[in-house]
């Protein structure tokens, strides 16, 4: 039986993968190990094989002793253990949430419903590390990469509306109380005018009783045009994911541009995003469709209608599903090889734990052959 080491499993996305599995059944058939960096020797969950207790998340050894590691802890940990687990001798699997080496030549960033074919090549040459991708990259590739992958795009570019959530548990509770004290100024005085409500609004975003430890500014009722660190060229360093991760998910060569403005806005959960694609030849917008649409189980192309768009195209529609909707598709006046799109997807589903979980599924079978 496969012995599976759980590592980081109460995080925010650690806890959507427990989620995930238990709905699933995929604690079935495996010998789960669950670790802690802060509390080893706790009662472990349920599902655990082992006594029921936590295993210390930085003794190499007990980590060692399974065949697959999966970690949802951050960069940090992987960026401690990762390395000296392999230097001791360790030739287990290990399944990653984090960016540490997601850009490593012998890691492979999983994402099975539009790189399968990759993922089974690599396990075949005996590749044993594996990384989920960026939530927005994942997202953009699970709802456009069928027209990578058809070689129909010349390049693109993305403005990303991401959610709060993206950021981590601490930031969403952050939202949360920046919204209480918007709110609570109105609750005085309900009535009054629309010019004195703006007045109000403004003048709490700029006092110094908002809470902004993680944000570092008021996003409730704003927005961040800046996520990641600075990079070379003015980018940031989620500007700089979108097209070194969607090329190397989608095994491109040469390499496709992508690149864009990446923005944090005040939705809990979701990345949405707004695409400018050049094709690299003038194609009928029902063939774009219709490629679109059959490129995985998960595809839903949306009517370019405002009942439709405002309906199945909206952080509110998707949260927590597995659905990734694209539309507003329609030929830009800028010429007939310019697309326009809009896709929104849950990214602590596809764009973080789903992958995971399907990398073992895929693991699983892979071993069983």
């Amino acid at each position: 039986m496969l012995r599976v080491g759980m590592i980081g499993w109460r995080g925010m996305v650690g806890s959507v993968l427990m989620q995930r599995m238990r709905e699933e059944d995929a604690f079935s058939g495996i010998e789960a190990i669950f670790f802690s960096t802060s509390n080893a020797g706790g009662p472990a969950p349920a599902e655990s094989a082992d006594g029921a207790v936590l295993r210390d998340a930085s003794d190499l050894k007990k980590l060692a002793a399974c065949d697959v590691l999966m970690s949802c802890q951050g960069g940090d940990y992987t960026s401690q253990v990762f390395g000296p687990l392999r230097t001791s001798g360790w030739k287990g699997y290990w399944i990653d949430a984090a960016s540490t080496l997601r850009m490593e030549p012998d890691a492979v960033i999983v994402l099975d419903p539009v790189n399968g074919a990759l993922i089974r090549e690599a396990l075949a040459q005996g590749t044993r590390t594996f990384v989920g991708g960026n939530c927005t990259v994942s997202l953009m590739v699970m709802a456009v990469g069928a027209l990578f992958q058809a070689g129909l795009v010349e390049w693109m570019t993305t403005m990303t509306y991401q959610a709060a959530s993206g950021a981590g548990a601490a930031h969403m509770q952050e939202l949360v109380r920046q919204m209480e004290c918007l709110v609570e100024p109105t609750r005085a005085s309900p009535s009054e005018t629309a010019l004195e409500l703006d007045r109000m609004m403004i003048e709490a975003q700029r006092t110094d009783s908002i809470p902004t430890r993680e944000f570092g500014v008021p996003l409730a009722g704003s927005l961040l045009p800046w996520v990641d660190r600075d990079m070379p060229d003015g980018q940031t360093r989620e500007e700089w994911k979108g097209m070194a991760e969607t090329n190397k998910i989608l095994g491109l060569y040469p390499q496709v541009p992508v690149d864009g403005i990446c923005v944090r806005v005040g939705t809990m959960r979701c990345h949405s995003q707004g695409l400018c694609i050049k094709l690299t030849k003038d194609v009928p917008l029902k063939d774009i469709e219709q490629i679109l649409a059959g490129a995985h189980a998960w595809a839903r192309v949306i009517p370019n209608d405002k009942e439709s768009t405002l309906r199945c195209l909206t952080p509110t529609a998707v949260s927590g599903t597995l659905m990734v909707p694209v539309g507003r598709l329609h030929k830009l006046k800028l010429g007939p090889k310019y697309l326009g799109a809009f896709t929104v997807g849950d990214q602590l589903l596809w764009g973080a734990a789903e992958p995971l979980l399907r990398m073992l599924s895929i693991l699983r079978s892979h071993i069983g052959s």
